[in-house]
């Protein structure tokens, strides 16, 4: 008989022969906050969460209710790895809403878009390969193209979104032989900074798209959050107008920030062929996201749920919004400068005076206040005066005393 010596690691990580890119993970800058998320009297303008006190809980239990009583196999069994057909139908009617013309068989239901967002690196990105980021960035989107190994290029952003001339310079420039595989972009009520890309620029980004045969990502988890303005269509609603548009378009929806994060239910739609490796991808993954949270989604949009609840998030995040801005500019009118946002979760803001957010966020959680500083959203340079604030999580009196906090923390600074 031959014996076997099992080798235990001891030491340095190294000895675990990590893959490459988790040999040195950086993990994310937000969620290291949340230790003092549970601190008591602590209010909290760091996380992107919905509001706790605003969730549909009757609605939701009806649903799901009403999901177990019709067909309880179906919430209990494996489903197809494209998604229930059922709530695929009900996304393309709520697509439809937003202008986007896509039936059933268009849409891949995902466990939240961030798995969206990771299968199609999946099937797009080889470490080396170039991939274009606006500037600054959802956080979370940072991470995921470091642990594919991309190549990172950032795309100047202004108050508006994506500088589209700037971006088209920029490509013009660029050797044809390495192009950049995408290019993502949280288009309406981005997540940090609170723009909306105008109309022009979304069609002037899908033409550069289709020119430069680069993979637009439309991210769009908060685009039914509008409390002020004129809404915009999205990019893939646009993308029809422009030949062979879509298909360079790929978008990514979620119930996450405008029903509950906790069903996980997001989706996207690809063009065939990114689509169908997408759904492979998907099966060595989790096989199929969870049929009863589909089945749960699936009988809340069909109730009419949506639009009543829609209308009750929305108001409550204009207020919060304001009076959180309100205070801002009551207790520290000369030390912070931001603008305010037409719908969405946050606020970006920059200190004045040479201030380093970091520095002045220690003072902050002494008096139990917190927000996000901006170099969690950079790739590599970061504006060290830049913040971000979500106003969605506080009520209103929350959203007026987080800000008062927050003054204090920089007049001590």
């Amino acid at each position: 008989m031959t014996s076997c010596t099992t080798v235990r690691p001891e030491g340095p990580e190294e000895a675990y022969a990590f893959a490459a890119p988790f040999r040195a993970p950086q993990g994310s800058p937000i969620r290291e906050l949340f230790k003092y998320v549970g601190r008591p009297g602590m209010i909290s303008f760091a996380g992107g969460y919905p509001s706790k006190d605003l969730f549909d809980r009757e609605g939701l239990a009806r649903a799901l209710d009403a999901a177990y009583r019709s067909d309880p196999i179906a919430c209990l069994q494996y489903g197809d790895t494209a998604g229930s057909p059922l709530l695929r139908r009900s996304l393309a009617r709520l697509m439809a809403a937003r202008e986007v013309n896509c039936s059933a068989d268009d849409i891949v239901v995902t466990t939240g878009s961030q798995q969206g967002f990771d299968l199609l690196l999946r099937t797009l990105i080889a470490p080396g390969d170039t991939a274009l980021i606006e500037e600054p960035a959802y956080p979370a989107a940072i991470q995921a193209l470091r642990l594919a190994g991309a190549n990172i290029v950032t795309v100047r952003t202004d108050g508006d979104g994506i500088d589209v001339d700037a971006l088209a310079a920029q490509l013009d420039a660029w050797p044809q032989a390495c192009r950049p595989k995408l290019l993502y972009t949280v288009p309406t009520f981005a997540n940090p900074t609170g723009a909306t890309l105008p109309r022009a620029r979304r069609e002037a980004l899908v033409r550069l798209a289709t020119q430069h045969r680069i993979v637009l990502i439309e991210d769009d988890p908060y685009g039914e959050l509008r409390f002020a303005g004129t809404p915009v269509p999205p990019i893939l609603a646009l993308a029809d107008a422009c030949p062979g548009g879509r298909d360079w378009v790929v978008y990514f929806g979620s119930l996450s920030k405008i029903v509950a994060p906790g069903l996980r239910i997001g989706w996207a739609i690809a063009p065939a062929p990114i689509a169908r490796r997408m759904i492979v991808a998907k099966q060595t993954s989790d096989l199929c996201t969870s049929p009863l949270s589909q089945e749960t989604a699936r009988h809340y949009l069909d109730s009419a749920s949506l639009e009543s609840h829609l209308r009750s998030i929305v108001g409550a995040y204009r207020s919060r919004c304001e009076a959180m801005l309100k205070a801002l500019t009551h207790f520290a009118p000369n030390e912070v400068i931001c603008s305010a946002p037409q719908g969405g979760m946050f606020v970006w803001a920059r200190l004045t005076g040479g201030r380093d957010a970091a520095d002045v966020l220690k003072r902050a959680i002494e008096r139990n206040v917190m927000f996000v500083p901006g170099h969690a959203f950079y790739v590599r340079e970061a504006d060290a005066s830049s913040l971000r604030l979500s106003f969605a999580a506080p009520n209103e009196a929350e959203a007026f005393e987080g800000a008062r906090r927050l003054a204090s923390a920089l007049s001590q600074t």
